[in-house]
């Protein structure tokens, strides 16, 4: 049996998960509303305060998804409970996020153009500059499939370079640096 997929999911106060004819979850909480199809291989029970999840057979695909569906589901009680927080820092001279009304992100990353891009209603931004501190683009939302899409989307416009570290990262990461060139003797 799967590890993971036969851990039960202990739902909290305030929110409220159901499961329709078609094995659809439905997770409502206070900060927001997601929804997930699972399979009819993978059975979903409610009972009282927790979730249980079962196989019909122990193929190889049922025992994969059985651990899926429990991880996606779980992702998605604790998203409208608690939400999720991505920050990633803009690490060079002149760089520069900033806010515009549409929810849209303007990036300043050292190319001869700005970069904007369009986020999801669904994701909330925030663009922090303080001086003497690298910009800090704070990204919240209930959603951590949705979060951590748009997260890769925003580091993929100027990935950090391994000499002098230049880029976007995540805040914490621990880049592998390169030496450089050692000078001549």
């Amino acid at each position: 049996m799967s590890r993971i997929g036969k851990l039960p999911i202990t739902i909290p106060a305030g929110v409220d998960l159901k499961v329709d004819d078609n094995n659809n979850v439905t997770v409502k909480g206070p900060l927001g509303e997601l929804s997930q199809q699972v399979d009819k291989a993978i059975e979903v029970s409610v009972e009282d305060n927790t979730v249980a999840f079962k196989r019909a057979n122990d193929q190889k695909q049922v025992r994969a998804m059985h651990g899926l569906y429990r991880s996606l589901v779980n992702n998605m009680v604790e998203g409208v409970s608690k939400g999720y927080e991505i920050k990633l820092e803009l690490v060079g001279v002149g760089y520069r996020a900033e806010l515009m009304p549409g929810n849209v992100l303007d990036l300043t990353l050292g190319f001869a153009h700005h970069t904007y891009l369009q986020l999801p209603e669904e994701i909330k931004v925030e663009a922090k500059s303080d001086k003497r501190a690298n910009p800090i683009v704070t990204l919240k939302s209930c959603d951590k499939q949705l979060i951590g899409q748009v997260a890769a989307k925003i580091r993929s416009f100027r990935k950090p370079e391994p000499y002098k570290g230049k880029g976007i990262k995540f805040v914490g990461e621990v880049l592998r640096r390169k030496a450089g060139k050692s000078a001549a003797k």
